[in-house]
């Protein structure tokens, strides 16, 4: 049979294909260390557990509204209002199978074909193929650490052209840990206020910000409040990947089309996993901030010791879990007797010889960079560099 066309435009996901890769050495016995991954290492907290253990023993385990129990949508509404300042009625919320759907529903339900989304890089691998998949064309404004990663409103200005349908940012960013300050944030609405250009702004990693709270596009320009569509879940505030809850709020009339399509396609998220999330959004937070104060604790080692490697330099990250080191100091040349000649290619190397998993910055737009998750312990952290350490010295 004959595949889809349409899947031809797009490419497996780079994150999940090493992650593949890696478990897969793992089980063959191979001692792998892993930065691919995007997903905390702590357990989710016990009373969210408990809430979905609870669920399954009470028999809540049949399908829900497409949109979402009411208690989950109420308790979502709430943290927004108590975290951000933004008022959403539990009609302008679905909840997902992860923020990842939640994206790809967006797409889905604001872009017509040949449209075109602006997308700020480095950006997540699946933007791209999620932008394409809705028969849009992404429009990539690739930035580096000179600019420290963000989009400048002027460069954003000059992108604009009449078939521009939506901007597509991401802070605190993956793969960069970037974060947009409010002022950032109101000078790029500035630019779209008096255009029919629309937001989507993906906030999932809106909780693990180490210069305070991270500031959200919707709550930092109210002018554009109407033409947002925020994305956020509990996978990573929480440590619930695995839970797969996301959700989008946003205009009434967006958020019916998303849950018309999602009618068509997963249904409803998982009712278990919808009241452990209730637990996880109505419940104490205190286990966020323990999180989030370990994470600093891994940036800060992860960036010294990667600018303390010889053709390595790393800024630092303001939010998210991930380094994004600068590893063009170290291409074009031969390691192990083989070229390395692209970060693709020292990825490659670094998997095979130090048994060491990262993920190369082609996959986000960037080629000459690695990105490394530091949701990990301190000391894989240690071992992991002095692996890399040691399989970059010239031979």
């Amino acid at each position: 049979m004959k595949v889809s066309a349409r899947l031809g435009t797009i490419a497996p996901s780079a994150t999940m294909a090493i992650d593949a890769r890696q478990k897969a050495m793992r089980r063959s016995g191979l001692p792998v260390i892993s930065f691919g991954a995007g997903e905390p290492d702590f357990p989710t907290p016990e009373p969210i557990a408990q809430a979905g253990v609870s669920a399954i023993d009470s028999g809540y385990t049949k399908y829900t509204a497409v949109n979402g129990i009411p208690e989950l949508r109420e308790a979502i509404a709430a943290r927004l209002v108590s975290d951000v300042g933004l008022h959403y009625a539990p009609e302008q919320i679905t909840v997902t199978n992860g923020a990842k759907e939640a994206a790809y529903l967006a797409l889905q339900a604001l872009v017509n074909p040949g449209d075109e989304v602006i997308i700020p890089g480095p950006y997540w691998v699946s933007y791209e193929a999620q932008v394409l998949l809705a028969g849009g064309k992404p429009v990539v404004l690739p930035a580096t650490e000179e600019d420290e990663f963000k989009l400048a409103p002027a460069r954003l200005a000059r992108a604009l052209t009449g078939k521009t349908r939506l901007l597509l940012l991401n802070s605190p960013c993956n793969p960069t840990g970037a974060v947009y300050s409010a002022h950032e944030l109101r000078a790029i609405g500035r630019v779209l206020v008096n255009s029919e250009i629309g937001v989507l702004s993906d906030e999932i990693y809106q909780r693990i910000s180490y210069n305070g709270p991270a500031a959200g596009f919707p709550a930092a320009v109210p002018d554009l409040f109407d033409r947002t569509v925020l994305i956020n879940g509990a996978s990573k505030a929480y440590s619930m990947t695995g839970w797969r809850i996301g959700f989008a709020a946003g205009p009434l009339e967006v958020i019916a089309a998303m849950n018309d399509l999602k009618s068509h396609t997963s249904s409803n998220a998982t009712s278990i996993a919808q009241y452990a999330a209730v637990e996880a959004f109505r419940g104490p937070q205190h286990a966020v901030g323990e999180m989030c104060a370990a994470f600093r604790e891994r940036r800060d080692l992860i960036v010294r010791l990667l600018n303390e490697i010889p053709g390595i330099r790393c800024a630092q990250p303001d939010g998210a879990f991930y380094a994004f080191p600068n590893v063009s100091g170290v291409l074009e040349q031969r390691l192990g007797g083989r070229p390395i000649a692209t970060s693709l290619d020292l990825a490659s190397y670094l998997l095979d010889v130090a048994y060491v998993a990262t993920v190369p910055g082609e996959a986000f737009g960037a080629p000459g960079y690695l990105r490394l998750s530091y949701a990990c312990g301190l000391s894989t952290i240690r071992e992991g560099l002095a692996r890399v350490k040691d399989a970059l010295k010239p031979a």
